[in-house]
């Protein structure tokens, strides 16, 4: 089942519950995918790893939000945000703990023959493919350059 499939599916579930919360969440991941669909250069439908990049990127569009009207003392929207970020985040695969993400990276760091911070740019770049919906881009950076050091 696709994320289209799964997504349009828990949107009628959420609709009979009068979930609002939920319903708001999953329209606007249903309208994301049909924007990413419909994008110029793209086939249609959507492979798996598509899917995670733009759940990926609903994700860390609330989290930014979340920040910015926290710092502006909107409370009121900043949760309204964290609500819909609660269930994006039931669609991610589960997060990394430090020392999975820390063995990970060593691991990579290895396969790719990587030797110093010179090398942070090459291995990034195999982490960010290796570990999209799994980590935060910023933990996986800052864990890749105190290993590199």
């Amino acid at each position: 089942m696709t994320l289209k499939e799964t997504i349009n599916a828990d949107i009628l579930i959420a609709m009979k519950a009068k979930d609002q919360i939920g319903l708001r969440a999953l329209r606007a991941i249903k309208s994301a995918i049909l924007l990413a669909e419909t994008a110029e250069g793209n086939t249609g439908e959507l492979n798996p790893e598509q899917e995670m990049k733009l759940l990926v990127k609903q994700a860390k569009q609330r989290k930014d939000s979340i920040e910015q009207f926290s710092l502006n003392g909107r409370s009121d929207l900043a949760q309204a945000e964290a609500e819909e970020l609660e269930v994006i985040e039931k669609y991610l695969p589960k997060a990394m703990s430090e020392e999975e993400l820390t063995s990970t990276l060593k691991e990579l760091i290895l396969n790719s023959g990587a030797t110093g911070p010179s090398d942070f740019g090459k291995v990034m770049g195999i982490a960010s493919k290796a570990l999209a919906g799994k980590a935060d881009g910023k933990v996986i950076s800052q864990v890749l350059k105190a290993l590199l050091e």
